[in-house]
C-alpha cells in the first residue's frame, strides 16, 4: 500500500520530531529502515516526523494491516510545524500496547491548526505499529 507519488522530502538539522537530534541519527534510521523504534513513544515520533517529511511508505509500513487505510494520501498544503507529547503509558520493552496522546502542530494554507490525539500502538513480533487514534 502507498500512496506517494514522490519521494520524501530531504531534511537537513535537527529532526521533525522535536528531539535535538540530526533527522538522520534521529526518525531518519527509522524511516530508512536501519533501525526499529523501540518503544510507542519513539514510533509515534517517526511516523511524526514521516508526515513533516512526506514519507508515505514509512507510515504505511508502521500502520497495523488491519486498520490501514487502502490508500494514503497527504494533503500538499499542510506544514507540520511542532510535536508535543503529552502523556505515555505502556508501550516499552516488556509491553504489547502503548497509547500516547499528543498534538501535533500544522500550518494549512498558511492558517494554523492542531492536532490533539491518543493514539494507540500495538507491538507484534517484536515490531510497534500503530493502531488507531482518536481525535479531541
Amino acid at each position: 500500500m502507498s500512496g506517494a507519488s514522490t519521494p520524501p522530502r530531504e531534511v537537513g538539522g535537527t529532526c521533525p520530531c522535536g528531539l535535538p537530534e540530526p533527522y538522520d541519527d534521529c526518525c531518519g534510521r527509522f524511516h530508512t529502515g536501519v533501525a526499529s523504534p523501540s518503544t510507542a513513544e519513539l514510533l509515534m515520533r517517526s511516523r511524526y516526523s514521516a508526515f513533516a517529511v512526506g514519507d508515505v511508505d514509512y507510515l504505511c509500513r508502521t500502520w497495523h494491516p488491519r486498520t490501514r487505510p487502502r490508500r494514503l494520501t497527504l494533503e500538499p498544503d499542510q506544514v507540520w510545524t511542532r510535536l508535543e507529547i503529552h502523556t505515555r503509558s505502556g508501550g516499552v520493552l516488556f509491553t504489547t500496547h502503548g497509547i500516547v496522546e499528543f498534538s501535533a502542530h500544522y500550518t494549512h494554507r498558511g492558517r494554523p491548526g492542531v492536532l490533539h490525539e491518543h493514539s494507540r500502538f500495538v507491538r507484534e513480533d517484536g515490531v510497534w505499529l500503530y493502531f488507531d487514534g482518536t481525535e479531541d
